[in-house]
């Protein structure tokens, strides 16, 4: 008798049994809201994901921060990314605070296998990265992504999304295949590991953020195609930006099929192991178009606060219990965590800045109570209030859009748009409707003022520790006024020494140098030489306390000129001090 319940057990649904759902976000990088066939793109194929939004509820109206680690940090933790530490895409302002519960953590701790395949961009060293925040499984690129300051400095630039060297469970590995394509085998064999654990599979493609890097097969299906405004609907704003690159477009065009195709493969490996029906998958991208290219007729593109900057494609299907439908309401980034916490039926502690829509989804809330969202970005290590920021009413929606450029001069302008009746925001309401904005930006400073109070100094990255044996520090976390990207670009990093004991330096640059200079906590080392020119140079120091520090290296000729950061510094803990 017990066998045969047992064997009657097998052939019911797990989610009749009320089994926790599977869930998988696939969040891709700089696609905007124009970038689907499904939303009317004539050019570019889809069919994957358009046949993915039949079967979805498509969160219409769903809004992120104008670039991408901003959108990662409030997606992960359902907090508006100022509240993280996270104001910006590079220079440290990308780290995201340690103490910052995620959306993997509290997963974990509910029974969930997690696992992130793709691109993290909150942190490339301990304790800020993926598999220090909650993801169990990882494979996952450094920094914003490939061919960046932050790739691996073996790593080919005009290459380097084909066979890249990634990270996986904390060590380095060399790929084999095409980026996109790596990334979901890793994540396909994550969620068809046999397990009585649900799972959570992040799978963060880094396509098709530029450079445009891509198969042929599927960069030359667009390269003969007509791609300019004169192919598209006129519907809308004219595209944003400067002359069009139809190459460009043709070679993101190909990414995003490419991505496409991968999904399909996330898809079918979801039937074929009958997890369909009880896996909620969401569907969204970081932010609008990184290049110039139709953009459904929204105005703007990437990093301005206008539609076209924030406004994305957003679907989430659950079979099991979320019927295919149309939700209008403005909904965000940060609503998603405390969404899925909810349908997953698991109620974590602490504050979220986001709103479960989950009620809404099931039928069981015909009103949502009204809310302003908010959005800002600017270049800058601090906000600056009323800089490049955008308060979305139910209705109205309040732009001051000046102020993105660093060190830039501008002057606040306050527009006004009914989007509910002007999506495009192409007639302004301000002049008209003072009072509105009035209310808008009131709600605004409100906000402001909450979501910066715990001041914006940067994580520390620790050295010496047994969770990173060999930690690699890149122009993608230093900072300081003339730290940038560019070859004479100078920086330091914000380090906290875990251990007093000897620290192997190795200090690297993209071009050669004779000479070096610089400081490892206390240990400053004027100009030493080295032996003709080299590209790497190791020192060895004594730190002989544990605590807070900094580095910062430069590198130059052997008269002293072109001086320069150094690209990368490994730091490695060796050994305790040696005793006198």
């Amino acid at each position: 008798m017990r066998w045969f319940l047992s064997s009657l057990l097998c052939l019911v649904p797990l989610v009749a049994l009320g089994a926790p759902p599977n869930v998988i976000v696939v969040i891709t990088d700089d696609q905007g809201y124009g970038d689907l066939g499904a939303h009317g793109n004539p050019v570019l194929k889809t069919p994957q994901l358009d046949a993915f939004a039949k079967q979805s509820a498509w969160l219409k109206n769903f809004y992120v921060s104008p670039v991408c680690a901003p959108t990662r940090a409030a997606l992960m933790s359902g907090q508006y990314n100022y509240r993280t530490g996270v104001t910006d895409t590079y220079l440290g302002r990308a780290l995201m605070r340690p103490d910052v519960k995620t959306l993997p953590e509290l997963l974990a701790a509910a029974g969930y296998r997690t696992g992130l395949f793709g691109k993290w961009h909150l942190g490339d060293n301990y304790p800020l990265r993926p598999e220090d925040r909650g993801f169990q499984e990882t494979l996952w690129s450094n920094g914003g992504g490939l061919a960046q300051p932050s790739d691996h400095p073996d790593a080919p630039r005009a290459t380097a999304y084909f066979d890249p060297i990634l990270k996986r469970n904390g060590k380095e590995v060399k790929t084999k295949g095409y980026c996109t394509d790596v990334f979901t085998d890793a994540a396909l064999k994550f969620v068809t590991t046999e397990s009585d654990k649900p799972f959570f599979a992040y799978v963060a493609y880094n396509a098709p953020h530029a450079p445009y890097q891509v198969p042929d097969d599927f960069a030359d299906k667009y390269a003969k195609r007509k791609l300019g405004e004169d192919a598209f609907p006129k519907d809308g704003q004219p595209w944003a930006g400067k002359k069009l690159n139809a190459n460009e477009i043709g070679r993101a065009y190909g990414m995003i099929e490419n991505i496409d195709t991968n999904f399909g493969r996330l898809m079918k490996a979801l039937d074929d192991k009958k997890l369909a029906e009880n896996t909620i998958v969401v569907f969204l991208t970081d932010n609008g178009p990184g290049g110039v290219r139709w953009n459904a007729g929204l105005r703007n593109r990437k990093g301005t606060v206008y539609e076209g900057g924030v406004r994305v494609p957003c679907y989430l299907r659950y079979p099991a219990k979320v019927k295919p439908q149309a939700l209008g309401t403005a909904l965000a980034h940060i609503d998603l965590a405390p969404t899925l916490y909810e349908l997953c039926g698991t109620k974590p502690k602490g504050a979220f800045d986001g709103r479960s829509f989950a009620p809404t989804l099931l039928g069981e809330l015909a009103d949502w109570a009204p809310r302003t969202l908010f959005v800002q970005w600017h270049r800058g290590d601090e906000p600056e209030k009323y800089r490049a920021f955008a308060a979305r009413g139910p209705r109205y929606k309040l732009v001051q859009a000046n102020g993105v450029a660093p060190n830039a001069k501008w002057q606040p302008k306050y527009e006004l748009f009914d989007i509910a009746n002007d999506p495009f925001e192409e007639k302004d309401l301000a002049a008209d409707k003072p009072d509105e904005v009035a209310k808008l930006k009131k709600e605004y400073e409100t906000w402001f003022a909450d979501v910066t109070k715990k001041g914006f100094a940067p994580p520390k990255i620790v050295l010496g520790s047994d969770k990173e044996p060999v930690t690699r520090l890149s122009r993608q976390d230093w900072r300081g006024p003339k730290a940038g990207w560019d070859a004479d670009s100078v920086g330091h990093w914000e380090v906290n020494f875990a251990r007093p004991g000897r620290y192997k330096v190795t200090i690297r640059s993209d071009k050669d140098f004779a000479t070096y200079a610089g400081r490892v906590g206390e240990n400053l080392f004027d100009m030493a030489f080295t032996d003709g020119t080299v590209s790497r140079v190791s020192e060895t120091f004594d730190i002989a306390k544990a605590g807070d520090g900094r580095v910062e290296v430069t590198v130059a000729d052997l008269d002293g000129k072109n001086k320069r950061g150094a690209y990368h510094v490994e730091i490695e803990y060796v050994g305790p001090l040696e005793k006198k």
